[in-house]
């Protein structure tokens, strides 16, 4: 596999060069870096393009994503990564204890609290929307974003999310990612076309 150097920014590392450009994040808050951190700290670079990674963001405070304060306080990393490299891809990795998971993926997460509920793909990944605030506020509408979350103390969800970001990385554009997931998860690609359509009030002929 390609690899072209690491170039270290204070707040990420880059592996490869050019276009397009990816930006992951891990250990976003709380105690999560245990869990996810590795991750980042282990990948290499793609093939084409960049991947420029944070693999520690914030390893004690635990401000949801959800709450506008996080990228303000804790994650400011986050907002100065993608400002300076204006990222096509976004991905961000969590982590999630078992006894969520239904509160994570019931169909009534979006009338509790404004977004909608994850998708479970194998080994109990789950696959969603990043924050509607940094959403909206800093990717333009054609940007691939996306949250993963791991479930803790489960190995074969860790090494299952492993191989999902091998396969992130690679990805050049939303619509590369949509092909792969329908042919993969075709329900869970579904759901996520619709919660894309949705977040933007786009029609069902618009993606």
């Amino acid at each position: 596999m390609a690899n072209k150097g690491k170039r270290v920014n204070m707040s990420y590392r880059i592996l490869g060069e050019g276009k397009p450009v990816r930006l992951f994040v891990a250990g976003l808050h709380g105690d999560e870096w245990k869990d996810t951190s590795d991750i980042l700290e282990n990948i290499e670079a793609p093939q084409t393009g960049t991947l420029a990674v944070i693999p520690l963001v914030n390893r004690s405070n635990y401000i949801s994503t959800l709450d506008d304060r996080y990228f303000t306080e804790i994650g400011t990393s986050i907002i100065a990564a993608v400002e300076e490299l204006k990222p096509e891809v976004y991905i961000e990795i969590h982590s999630y204890s078992a006894e969520n998971l239904k509160k994570l993926t019931e169909p009534e997460r979006l009338n509790r609290i404004g977004v909608p509920a994850f998708s479970r793909l194998d080994n109990d990944v789950l696959l969603g929307s990043v924050s509607p605030y940094i959403r909206r506020k800093y990717f333009p509408q054609e940007a691939l974003c996306l949250t993963f979350e791991i479930q803790k103390d489960n190995n074969l969800s860790k090494k299952y999310a492993m191989k999902i970001m091998e396969r992130m990385k690679e990805f050049t554009s939303k619509e590369d990612f949509l092909d792969c997931m329908l042919k993969r998860y075709p329900l869970q690609a579904q759901k996520a076309i619709e919660d894309y359509r949705n977040f933007y009030g786009l029609s069902h002929e618009e993606i």
